[in-house]
């Protein structure tokens, strides 16, 4: 007579290899890699006539392989070049609204020294986390703070620019600029828009200039 919890053991130990069988061998990934989202437009009919401040960009980064070190070594000289392309294509593409430049932020900051924080030390690049909704605090409140004292309800904050080799390219130089940026109701604390605009170009400003102009779609 066979013994019956040895057979079942046999059964059990078949079913489990079968199991493991099959996510060792299930789909394959894909070797490709996953494509981007279009960059979202941005939402200006809701801004119009609007004071809107720009924050200051924080956060500049680029992958290895583009051995772009000295272009981007000068992380201060960097990030205002960053935020001088941003500002002059978004008030020549979107006229509508009352863009607050970031040195205008920071002079507003400076003036109220003891009340806002400094736009440059506020730790904005914690806004590219794609699922976030709710600013937390004490971001939300130095947001608040800034945007109050600049006349303003909404903030659009670059919260941070990466350069990747551009997939797909046969030259290998060209580079594309992902822009990570959020539009921030500061009553309610929450991020009411969001992309990561894109371009590419064979250096930095080139790149970001094309990806800033995406926000903005239906012009040249």
């Amino acid at each position: 007579m066979s013994n019956p919890f040895k057979n079942k053991n046999l059964v059990r130990g078949t079913w489990c290899a079968g199991v493991l069988a099959t996510l060792a061998c299930g789909p394959k990934k894909s070797d490709q890699p996953p494509t981007p989202q279009a960059t979202a437009p941005l939402p200006t009919a809701g801004l119009a006539g609007q004071r809107v401040p720009l924050m200051p960009l924080g956060l500049v980064g680029a992958e290895d392989t583009l051995h772009w070190d000295a272009l981007i070594a000068d992380r201060r000289g960097t990030l205002d070049k960053s935020d001088s392309i941003i500002t002059t294509f978004l008030a020549a593409r979107a006229p509508e609204v009352n863009w607050v430049s970031p040195g205008e932020v920071r002079r507003i900051a400076h003036r109220a020294i003891g009340i806002a924080a400094d736009p440059d030390q506020m730790g904005t690049p914690f806004l590219r986390a794609e699922k976030l909704v709710d600013v937390p605090d004490p971001l939300r409140y130095q947001l608040r703070t800034l945007a109050g004292l600049a006349g303003g309800r909404y903030v659009l904050v670059p919260a941070g620019l990466v350069f990747r080799r551009a997939a797909g390219r046969p030259d290998g130089r060209t580079a594309a600029a992902e822009l990570a940026i959020v539009l921030i109701d500061t009553r309610t604390g929450k991020i009411g828009w969001r992309t990561t605009a894109r371009g590419e170009g064979q250096d930095p400003w080139t790149a970001l200039t094309r990806a800033v102009k995406n926000l903005t779609p239906g012009l040249p």
